[in-house]
């Protein structure tokens, strides 16, 4: 026979999951979100264990005050370490008590007071990663009515001191709880791109994890963009891929590594999770995350994710189709130099000799100059520039 082993085996998987899903339909995740890439704030990155229902209602109270709900910005999450180790007499999921005294139903009442979502976390395991509370193995159905009843709008579900099966056999259990549960609950797979979910993550979730957790330093940061950007083409509206949250304003980069960070998350379509403590959110992170231009490119409608087009050496050219005709751009350079850049309209799917207006989405400002075949610029070390380019008609 010919073809690779590795194409063998992903068309192995395939075919596996095509069987799964057939057997049953309802495990076709029909829920009608995630037209665009979930926006909001995630506990982890900053607070991991240390959270609280406090924490929380503060972080809502923040997004709305700075303005960062109007920019999309809707979802309150927490993750790990909310609930209490052992489940009650009824084998449900029991808020901690010292830390969530009100309940989640309270909280999740006093987000939607604020016209936000609340998301939570649990495992397609016996127990979360943390190990401090249960996960959902065995407990699918009950979990997903609980959280329904709750009221939550987001489950992010991760990967944890599991049974040994695969992934492809434990999520499609509670996606097919989710969907019974009578509540529309985005469903996150954080499988860590284990068993290439890209590849069968749509008939599963709205949103699966192509790697391992991000870190706030740059080559953590860089490295999962280059993995998820293998990936592209699986991108589309209703199911993302997710090289895990945003650490801007964490602390650990540069401005400037920053806001490459914002810009290949945006141009790859990824969801944007705020990382950082929002209630102490400096104007320097502000700059970044409330980037309206940069935001609208992650959530244009058109739902295509942006690629690297050109690679030489420590410099890229990344881009990706918007719509109205119009196409992202942006040029990276992970070198320790300043260099000249150039994006080519052949590599970036622009029309040859066609005239464009460049829209710098940093410097907030339309080049007076009108670019044929090729745009060029200086870009400083681990830093980039981002347009948006136009085709005068």
């Amino acid at each position: 026979m010919e073809g690779s082993p590795r194409a063998w085996s992903i068309s192995l998987l395939l075919l596996t999951v095509t069987l799964a899903v057939n057997a049953d339909r309802r495990s076709l995740l029909a829920n009608g979100l995630a037209a665009t890439p979930p926006m909001g704030w995630n506990s982890w990155n900053h607070f991991n264990c240390f959270i609280d229902e406090k924490i929380i209602r503060e972080t809502a109270d923040a997004l709305v005050s700075t303005g960062l709900a109007n920019l999309g910005y809707k979802l309150v999450n927490i993750d790990d370490c909310w609930a209490e180790i052992s489940r009650d007499e009824k084998g449900r999921l029991v808020p901690k008590n010292s830390t969530f005294p009100s309940g989640i139903k309270a909280l999740a009442d006093y987000v939607h007071s604020k016209g936000l979502k609340l998301g939570i976390y649990s495992d397609a395991g016996y127990f979360t990663c943390s190990k401090k509370m249960p996960g959902s193995l065995g407990y699918e159905e009950q979990d997903a009515n609980t959280f329904a009843s709750w009221g939550i709008d987001y489950l992010k579900y991760d990967n944890c001191d599991n049974d040994g099966s695969k992934p492809i056999i434990r999520y499609p259990v509670m996606t097919r709880a989710l969907m019974n549960a009578g509540r529309p609950i985005f469903f996150s797979l954080c499988e860590w791109g284990d068993m290439h979910p890209a590849l069968w993550g749509a008939n599963i979730g709205n949103s699966w994890r192509t790697t391992n957790d991000i870190a706030d330093n740059w080559d953590s940061m860089v490295s999962r963009a280059d993995q998820n950007e293998v990936y592209a083409e699986y991108a589309r509206p209703g199911g993302w891929n997710d090289p895990d949250m945003l650490e801007v304003g964490n602390g650990g980069m540069t401005k400037d590594e920053y806001i490459v960070h914002f810009s290949l998350w945006a141009i790859s379509k990824a969801p944007l999770l705020i990382g950082c403590d929002v209630r102490n959110v400096t104007k320097e992170t502000m700059e970044i995350i409330a980037n309206k231009e940069v935001i609208d490119v992650n959530q244009d409608k058109l739902g295509v994710q942006g690629k690297k087009v050109r690679m030489e050496g420590d410099l890229e050219v990344w881009a990706g189709p918007l719509s109205g005709y119009r196409v992202a751009v942006v040029l990276l350079n992970r070198g320790a130099r300043h260099k000249v850049m150039t994006a080519r309209w052949d590599d970036i799917g622009i029309p040859p000799s066609s005239t464009v207006i460049a829209r710098d989405l940093w410097q907030h400002k339309t080049l007076k100059q009108r670019f044929v075949d090729i745009l060029t610029a200086t870009v400083d070390s681990h830093a980039c520039k981002m347009y948006i380019l136009k085709p005068i008609s």
